[in-house]
């Protein structure tokens, strides 16, 4: 028995139905589980879902059996839950992942839990529970992970048989655990990735996540810190990297989750990000920004993403740039903690964590990264709120700027099936993708399939107090979408309810700057009069006029004489720059496209216009809160929270009635130049195979 499958055999569990445990029958036999904490048990939402309704009541439901005893746990966290809860579900799609809580067993052995995405192709061991031979027992097999489809992590070699579905998939290499097993088809096998783990902390409750992990790495660093210890994964990590081995060490990587356990969690990706993002440009040497998304939920991620990081400018001198990077990453983490969240931290443990990375920079870092490091630490607090914090040096280059989120709805291909596509645009100026669907979808089924990859991304831009705007690239017979009512976030009835409030479920715009941008102009050099108008309503006083010369604030005909487009084109070309056309009503077809094709055809970057249907006699009062909108707002970037405001009226029924309020308001807000035009959307550049 190799001393990885040592270490992995007391951590394994068997799913039962409730009872003494054993599943002697095929049928009380539900699956393969294992501790990644003490008290805490991963195994696949399918496996749990055998016990049909009382597994998704509150209540001890799932019969467990492990090396230390027979006892109940309670499923805490699961995705997806089945829409048929009284039965075990046909079909499980990924993540395919549940927590499942065991309160008698805080003595388990429990797993490594890589930091990363696995690294591919790689060598795994397979391990869990399996009838497959006929009897109950432990199943170990071997085989490679050959690729990351989508979701899900694709096998060859030993596939996963019946039984061990649950059971962790074990990176040979590096000795942590990258996976689940999930199923297999007739020539591969599939598995969920362990980083699936992430999409449970936007499951309601998942912020006990954030303690498992805490209590996951405790209990790593309390086995490899206990000297009567007879086996330990940091050890056999250890010895599987071999002595001399550049990078960072398992043992300092212990001891840093460690320290990184007793502090506040990170708010959201974007905070973790944020620090990776300035460490890999102080350590590179340049402007640095993965192209690569990245969705870190704990601080031990941020570090994960910094192995293996190449030094272009320091190649062959000193140590290795992970090293640096990591510890530089630690003194940023501890530094940021204390700046946003002083109530919370424990500045004893903080104090402790602090010297021990100054210790680990004077032993492994350049000289460069030990003054940065001590700069750091030099401005820190020795107490709670009311002790003064020093402001941060500002890096030369951070890579740490804001993001907001780009989403294009591309023009209708395949009959009438719209390509999709979810980014990220940095300081205006830099891409990353997210999400790409070049077969697309039908206008209907626009807002729930870009729900999870809207979702994400917004994560990502979410950073410290900026939270991320959401710009939509349509084209024009889309304008009318009622982006702004889209929530990302079904009700508890599995739809669009008003069930469950909170900030992440109500609609995009009562909380978030949501814009229409035109698609067809997008994919052009800027004409001279849209950077001309552009730079008049940033620096000229707005004020309306109609987008329709017949429809102006005090009549709104139905019929009679007609604009013509050209003779629309001529009037809004004359206008002055800091003009905003205005129309109370909608502009994806009939009279409204034809005078939205002459504004931007003029050049205006900013239209308003009410999308939603309505009895034109409201029309006067549309136009008079228009007005004071832009008043209000008085230049284009101060135009977003007025919007966002009026949104919130005109929500609210009685605010509105009383306010005399009416319509739900769609804007253009169209800069030239964001993002520079044929920005090339980051590629993913060649990895260096990290070490651990």
């Amino acid at each position: 028995m190799s001393a990885l499958e040592e270490m992995v055999r007391p951590s394994l569990a068997r799913i039962v139905a409730p009872g003494d445990g054993y599943g002697r029958d095929r049928d009380q036999y539900w699956g393969s589980a294992f501790f990644v904490a003490p008290g805490w048990l991963l195994t696949c939402a399918h496996v749990v879902g055998k016990g049909g309704d009382a597994v998704w009541r509150s209540g001890n439901a799932v019969g467990v059996t492990w090396q230390g005893g027979t006892t109940t746990g309670e499923v805490v966290l699961a995705k997806p839950r089945p829409e048929a809860p009284d039965t075990g579900g046909s079909r499980w799609q990924f993540p395919d992942i549940a927590l499942v809580r065991v309160r008698d067993a805080d003595d388990a052995r429990c797993v490594w839990l890589s930091d990363r995405a696995p690294a591919i192709p790689a060598r795994v061991g397979l391990h869990g529970w399996s009838r497959e031979t006929g009897d109950l027992g432990m199943r170990h097999g071997l085989g490679e992970a050959e690729a990351l489809d989508g979701k899900a992590l694709l096998l060859s070699g030993s596939l996963p048989v019946e039984g061990v579905s649950g059971g962790p998939v074990i990176d040979l290499r590096y000795g942590a655990v990258i996976g689940l097993n999930k199923g297999r088809g007739r020539n591969e096998g599939a598995a969920v990735p362990i980083t699936a783990l992430r999409e449970l902390f936007d499951v309601r409750g998942g912020d006990v996540l954030h303690s498992v992990v805490r209590a996951h790495d405790l209990h790593h660093l309390a086995r490899f810190t206990d000297a009567s210890s007879d086996a330990d994964w940091t050890r056999a990590q250890t010895a599987l990297r071999g002595p001399g081995a550049a990078g960072l060490a398992p043992a300092l990587r212990v001891h840093l989750y460690g320290h990184f356990a007793h502090l506040p969690p990170p708010g959201g990706p974007g905070e973790v990000m944020h620090l990776v993002h300035e460490v890999q440009s102080r350590v590179m040497h340049e402007e640095y920004r993965s192209p690569i998304p990245h969705d870190p939920r704990t601080w031990r991620e941020g570090a994960g993403l910094l192995h293996g990081l190449r030094d272009r400018g320091e190649e062959g001198r000193g140590p290795g740039p992970d090293v640096n990077a990591v510890l530089l990453y630690a003194a940023k983490v501890a530094r940021h903690t204390v700046t946003e969240r002083r109530d919370e931290v424990e500045y004893e443990r903080l104090r402790a964590f602090t010297a021990w990375v100054r210790e680990q920079a004077t032993l492994h870092a350049h000289g460069a990264i030990r003054e940065e490091i001590g700069t750091l630490f030099d401005r820190l607090p020795d107490g709670p709120p009311g002790t003064a914090v020093p402001p941060a040096p500002r890096p030369e280059a951070s890579g740490g700027a804001p993001a907001d989120v780009l989403v294009t709805v591309g023009e209708p291909v395949y009959g009438e099936r719209y390509p999709l596509s979810v980014r990220l645009l940095y300081d205006g100026r830099d891409v990353t993708p997210v999400y790409t669907d070049d077969t697309g979808v039908r206008r209907h089924e626009l807002h729930q399939r870009l729900r999870e990859p809207l979702a994400e991304a917004l994560r990502l831009g979410d950073r410290g107090e900026h939270l991320a705007a959401v710009e939509f690239f349509l084209p024009r017979r889309l304008f009318d979408l009622p982006l702004d009512d889209w929530r990302l976030v079904p009700g508890e009835d599995g739809d669009d309810g008003d069930d469950f409030f909170d900030e992440q479920s109500m609609p995009l715009g009562l909380r978030r700057t949501v814009v229409i941008r035109d698609l067809r102009r997008s994919t052009r050099p800027p004409s001279p009069e849209w950077r001309r108008r552009w730079k008049g309503t940033e620096h000229s006083p707005l004020s309306l006029v109609p987008l329709r010369g017949e429809a102006t604030a005090d009549d709104h005909p139905e019929g009679g004489r007609r604009e013509g487009r050209v003779a629309a084109y001529g009037r809004l070309s004359a206008m002055d720059d800091g003009c905003v056309p205005v129309f109370c009503g909608p502009v994806g077809s009939g009279d409204g496209f034809e005078a939205m094709a002459a504004a931007l055809a003029a050049g205006h970057p900013l239209v308003l216009w009410r999308r939603d249907g309505h009895d034109h006699a409201d029309c006067r009062g549309f136009h008079r809160q228009s007005a004071r909108l832009v008043g209000s707002a008085g230049r284009a970037q101060r135009l977003h929270g007025p919007v966002r405001e009026l949104r919130i009226r005109v929500s609210d029924p009685d605010t509105a009635r009383a306010e005399e309020l009416t319509g739900k308001i769609a804007v253009l807000f169209d800069p030239p130049g964001r993002p520079p035009h044929r920005t090339e959307t980051m590629a993913p550049p060649p990895v260096a195979a990290p070490d651990l």
